[in-house]
């Protein structure tokens, strides 16, 4: 017996809790207490095993790489047919407009499948919602590479794409479910930066159809490794939603999803005391069914997700994501491969897609920075008293506030002036590094700013920067024939996104008073008679 509890694993302790405004946390660790960067760890883990808290760090990370793969698999395989619309446009018969849907269609399916899914793995579990998202994503894939028109090409395209639009918002949860505070930061950087990668899938196709294949071949190779994924999946992610109600004392022990109906019957009742007993087995692990959340309202999580748009930390995450999204890769992408090919250049159209190597430099050059929003807000907080407040970690965004819009100067005015292709690549690499830092820490921003119902906020943000970004691919090209690349490019595109980045600054400085006018609002009113703190 004493053999067996020298081997048992050490259970987590804290005792951090949540202020009475959203975002204000008090990490003071006190004795017995487990820390990060010196401070009290929150969420405040139960001392059930079984708790995603508690989990090893392999299994954690495990969880992260996977789910930050499929991130990438599922926009790889978004983008990569992009290559291919003239050839689309040949073998079906049809305009290069109209093979054009193949990509834009999708991509708008892919931002929206987050309505319906995100409700799904609250009511049901993340578990079985990102394997049955990857059946589809793969049932897609392979259907793809099989199509002879262009009807049921687009019909496979909007399958797998529906089914990996999922991948935007589940790493996010999944990342919140099994880390603590002081990771978020870098954890969401890994994820990021995997998403961001995911762009780069035309560079694929295109060297696949430079080698002689058909563009079928992309669709065969992205099914494999989705297949790979779908049973590393099927072992390696375990359910991580778990109903964690404290008591007052801050240690009374909460319920698994397993346990969730026999327990508690509501989400601000207070824990029933459960004897918690030893870690799951592995192959319990494995069930595919992670119970029902009577509580978890299917249609009504859809409609208040809307109410997000009025959040200001949220509408930031959204205008981020769409103005760089929509603004700066894919102005990249459209007018790269015409500019390229002309002289004074004269590139073959098969190295058109190189300039994503430019985009994977600035992002690689960026993954140092992962940490630096973390370790920013743990100083801050050390400072503050042990009190963190959401918009320490805001600082990590100055360093990169005036780089983007510095690439758009220089992409713009080398394509405009015809300069050395070496400025295309600079400005590119510029963008895409400070696009980084903005994706992750506003993210991580908005996330630690609204505890509530964090899932809606999810689907706000992918609705939101998808119609972004598809309205303004929509519409690009027409805009820079018209006025050109430096009006457009070093001029519009550059001030809209400089005054989306300046906005760290009213951030910083009157964040919490905004947190706080939120927190008082009929939004969060609406919020907290069903509230949910899934990232708590």
């Amino acid at each position: 017996m004493a053999e067996e509890r020298h081997h048992e694993r050490h259970l987590v302790h804290s005792h951090a809790h949540e202020g009475p405004v959203p975002g204000t946390v008090d990490l003071n660790a006190k004795e017995g207490d487990d820390t990060g960067y010196g401070q009290a760890l929150f969420p405040v883990p139960s001392l059930d095993p079984n708790d995603p808290l508690q989990w090893q760090p392999w299994k954690k990370t495990v969880i992260l790489i996977l789910c930050s793969l499929y991130s990438f698999l599922g926009n790889a395989a978004l983008l990569g047919p992009s290559v291919y619309i003239g050839i689309y446009a040949e073998e079906f018969q049809i305009s290069p407009t109209t093979a054009s849907g193949l990509v834009s269609y999708a991509n708008l399916v892919y931002g929206f499948g987050s309505l319906f899914l995100v409700p799904l793995y609250l009511k049901i579990g993340r578990r079985p919602v990102m394997l049955g998202s990857l059946v589809f994503f793969c049932a897609g894939l392979i259907g793809a590479s099989q199509c002879n028109t262009y009807g049921s090409l687009m019909a496979c395209r909007i399958i797998h794409a529906f089914g990996s639009g999922v991948c935007e918002a589940l790493p996010v949860q999944l990342v919140n479910d099994v880390f603590f505070l002081h990771e978020r930061g870098k954890r969401l950087g890994y994820y990021t930066v995997c998403l961001c990668l995911g762009s780069t899938g035309p560079l694929y196709a295109g060297y696949m159809l430079a080698g002689g294949y058909s563009w079928r071949l992309f669709f065969y190779v992205t099914f494999a490794f989705s297949m790979a994924l779908l049973i590393l999946a099927f072992f390696f992610v375990e359910e991580t939603q778990y109903k964690r109600v404290v008591t007052p004392d801050m240690v009374e022990q909460i319920t698994p999803i397993e346990d969730y109906e026999k327990n508690v019957t509501s989400e601000h009742q207070e824990a029933v005391p459960v004897a918690w007993g030893a870690r799951r087995s592995f192959l319990a692990s494995l069930s595919l069914w992670s119970g029902v959340n009577k509580d978890a309202q299917f249609f009504l999580t859809m409609a208040r997700s809307f109410t997000y748009f009025l959040v200001p930390p949220v509408f930031w995450v959204v205008t981020t994501y769409g103005i760089y999204i929509g603004l700066g890769a894919l102005a990249f992408n459209y007018t790269f491969p015409a500019l390229i090919v002309l002289p004074p250049y004269n590139w073959s159209q098969t190295n058109s897609g190189l300039i994503a190597v430019a985009s994977a430099v600035g992002y690689f050059l960026a993954i140092p920075f992962t940490t630096i929003s973390d370790r920013l807000a743990a100083r801050l907080t050390k400072r503050n008293g042990g009190i963190r407040e959401a918009e320490m970690r805001l600082g990590a965004l100055l360093p990169a506030m005036l780089m983007s819009p510095a690439g758009l100067i220089l992409y713009g005015f080398t394509a405009q002036r015809k300069l050395h292709w070496f400025g295309y690549f600079a400005g590119v690499a510029m963008n895409n590094w400070g696009s980084y830092f903005y994706f992750t820490f506003t993210l991580a921003y908005a996330v630690d700013s609204h505890t509530a119902n964090t899932s809606e906020m999810l689907i706000a943000m992918n609705l939101g920067k998808q119609a972004i970004s598809f309205g303004m691919g929509s519409f690009l090209l027409n805009w820079i024939l018209e006025r050109g690349y430096t009006v457009v490019i070093s001029g519009i595109f550059c001030g809209v996104l400089l005054a989306n980045n300046l906005s760290v600054i009213p951030f910083m400085i009157w964040g919490k008073r905004l947190r706080i006018f939120m927190a008082k609002s009929w939004i969060a009113k609406l919020h907290d008679k069903t509230a949910t703190h899934e990232l708590a």
